[in-house]
């Protein structure tokens, strides 16, 4: 009796056609990465086969027993548009298909930060007519495991209409990458969160591995033991504020301002490993040329910023083992000047330690910073510098891509000489006479220092100090020192001991 009652339900639920899927990340206007196979995948019925168009040439897969299905396609070079269809039951044409250049644009607020945010925004809006620099955005969503696919918005190419919207770095970098590489399609695709510290975008399996970030983990259990109750005083304060809104309302006066809730507690956006899970797992499978990352606010802390190189190094071999593309080219910003808490040096210098690993560049912004703005509006200064770090790293351009960086110091007789890389064709102290520097003894009390360039290095002395041993260059949380090279890049800050 219970069986032929629910035989029709059975025989409705088996009958039923499972529509061949893709996931958001792929759709109409979409760029891919020219130079590697193509990989498409998605979801079918288990068995069925799915074959994919592009290009003039076709490719198969059966779906797996639980409907998984994958398929690659012949690399190809820079062009289009190009129709690619998919067809298995159904038929899934997408249209004005191009192949260039895709980037990941991740990080925290100031890559987040729109360009209708971004300094000179009108004019640079009204004239942002680049239908060949297109964009999608991964939904913002965090997760306890890594997921195979999240919601994202359909690519768009960048008009007037639409770039304000747009990651003002993401949306400079892409411009100057386009112009300087005889206009290949650029394919940006964003995802970030503000106010997210690096250890959300790093795999538990990466920070498990490395015994050295146990240190970020000791202070996410101190950040879980205190939020009960940190979110108990919130459910005050708004109990509170109700009270004196009603308050202020018989009165006829305004009411007060409604209080901010907690963020960044557990399972919020800041645990570890959360944004990974939700906001990178589920795209690793699209190749990309590379990534440009904006980050480290969120670390400039007394419990964070001392392990952050060892962190941020563990993120990128993360990032490029799970696309597994190789050393993908890795570009990020180093943070720029802002009167703060005393550890943004501290996060420069992780952020200066971490181009230790290959194929990695820095674009120095410490001179494009607001002092009392943690969002400057300069953002295409940002996004050039990292676009041109990406034309000697990625596309192999012999120009020089960095300001000076720091190699090595030595005492000579009164003074400490140092030597930079990355000087260009010579070094020079924008403005007039060299500031920044500072020169200490034994006891490492630093003290402001004279300095003069000589070739490639420059000396620097105090008559405050007969016996240097340690020189430092705009070691302060909104420093302004003036080194430049000839090619007008910023030298990094930078401590010798």
């Amino acid at each position: 009796m219970s069986f032929l009652r629910f035989l029709p339900l059975f025989a409705i639920v088996t009958g039923l056609r499972a529509d061949v899927t893709l996931p958001p990340i792929l759709s109409n206007h979409m760029i891919l990465q020219r130079g590697v196979p193509t990989h498409l995948w998605g979801k079918a019925a288990p068995g069925e086969s799915v074959t994919a168009t592009f290009r003039g040439a076709s490719a198969t897969a059966k779906a797996d027993p639980v409907g998984k299905w994958s398929l690659y396609l012949p690399a190809g070079e820079a062009g289009g548009p190009f129709p690619l269809t998919v067809q298995a039951a159904n038929t899934i044409a997408y249209d004005d298909v191009l192949v260039g250049d895709v980037w990941v644009a991740s990080g925290q607020s100031n890559i987040e930060l729109p360009l209708i945010r971004s300094g000179n925004a009108q004019a640079e809006i009204k004239n942002a007519n680049f239908p060949k620099i297109r964009r999608t955005r991964v939904d913002r969503k965090t997760a306890e495991y890594p997921l195979d696919e999240q919601g994202a918005t359909p690519w768009t190419a960048t008009t007037p209409e639409n770039a304000g919207g747009m990651s003002g770095v993401a949306y400079y970098f892409a411009r100057h990458i386009q112009e300087t590489q005889q206009g290949v399609p650029v394919g940006i695709i964003e995802s970030f969160w503000g106010g997210t510290p690096v250890e959300a975008w790093t795999s538990l399996r990466a920070i498990a591995e490395d015994p050295g970030l146990m240190p970020m983990f000791a202070n996410w259990a101190r950040v879980g033991e205190g939020w009960g109750a940190l979110t108990q005083k919130y459910e005050m304060d708004v109990k509170q504020w109700e009270a004196d809104s009603a308050k202020a309302k018989a009165e006829g006066k305004a009411a007060p301002r409604r209080p901010g809730a907690p963020f960044g507690g557990p399972g919020g956006p800041k645990t570890p490993a959360s944004l990974y899970n939700a906001m990178i797992a589920p795209i690793v499978a699209y190749p990309i040329k590379g990534v440009i990352w904006y980050q480290g606010e969120g670390n400039a802390r007394p419990a964070l910023a001392p392990v952050y190189a060892r962190n941020f190094m563990a993120m990128i071999r993360d990032w490029r083992r799970a696309w597994g593309l190789g050393d993908f080219p890795f570009i990020w910003a180093q943070l720029p000047n802002y009167k703060e808490n005393g550890w943004w040096p501290d996060l420069r210098e992780a952020q200066l330690q971490s181009l230790a690993l290959a194929n990695t560049g820095m674009a120095v912004t410490i001179d494009v910073g607001a002092a009392d703005n943690l969002h400057p509006p300069n953002k295409k200064d940002v996004g050039v510098r990292m676009a041109i770090a990406a034309r000697g790293v990625a596309y192999g351009e012999k120009i020089e891509w960095s300001g000076p960086l720091y190699r090595t110091a030595a005492r000579e007789g009164g003074a400490m000489r140092v030597w930079f890389d990355h000087t260009g064709r010579s070094m020079e102290g924008k403005g007039g006479a060299l500031k920044g520097f500072e020169v200490a003894g034994a006891d490492k009390k630093f003290v402001a220092a004279e300095a003069r360039i000589e070739g490639n290095t420059v000396v620097v002395s105090s008559s405050a100090v007969a016996d240097p041993a340690f020189v430092r260059y705009d070691w302060d949380d909104a420093p302004e020192g003036n080194l430049y090279n000839s090619e007008g890049l910023p030298a990094s800050p930078f401590r010798s001991n």
